[in-house]
């Protein structure tokens, strides 16, 4: 947005001096038509005076005369070959930089594109994170609920001691085993003994 912008800027101060150097432009061509209708004038003036008294030194001024406008008609031309030139220039560097505005604005928008789409999927990770946190929860609140049952019938057998503080998973195991195992016992001891 800053490159565009600077962009934008450089853009408004060439067509400022596009505006500028044009105009300069047009008061030299309308200097240069004044100085021909002067050459003109003169050269009328020349032609009616041809037949006076003063035929020879008004020849020679109006010589100089012509000389001096020629010469001016001359340097006023050749600003005028620079303007034009100058002008061709800034017009090449106008075009550039409306070019290179028009490609900042597509990146820009490219960029904007992208971005929304990974906030849109930013946005979907964060509902599934939920989605998963809340069945994580019920999965563990379920799993306790399990465990506490298990360890409520394990230690409620006959010959059993309630635990005094907080069971591990392996003293839950080895409760149960030994609940097994004293059952293989006795159902070995029955069946010894003939009793169905």
């Amino acid at each position: 947005t800053g490159a565009l912008s600077s962009l934008q800027r450089q853009l408004e101060i060439q067509e400022s001096q596009l505006r500028r150097i044009t105009s300069e432009k047009e008061v030299l061509q309308k200097q240069l038509r004044e100085r021909e209708n002067q050459l003109q004038a003169m050269s009328a003036k020349f032609c009616s005076l041809r037949e006076g008294q003063k035929h020879e030194e008004m020849m020679v001024t109006m010589e100089k005369e012509n000389c001096s406008l020629r010469q001016v008609v001359t340097e006023q031309e050749s600003k005028l070959a620079e303007q034009n030139k100058l002008i061709s220039e800034l017009q090449g560097t106008v075009s550039q930089l409306q070019a290179e505005v028009l490609t900042s604005r597509y990146h820009i928008h490219k960029q904007q594109r992208a971005q929304e789409a990974i906030q849109s999927q930013a946005e979907t990770l964060q509902h599934r994170e939920l989605q998963t946190r809340v069945a994580l929860e019920c999965v563990t609140s379920r799993f306790e609920r399990y465990r506490s049952k298990i360890i409520q019938a394990t230690f409620s057998t006959a010959g059993s001691k309630p635990p005094q503080a907080e069971v591990t998973d392996e003293e839950v195991l080895e409760a149960m085993q030994k609940i097994i195992n004293e059952r293989m016992e006795f159902y070995q001891m029955l069946k010894q003994k003939g009793v169905k």
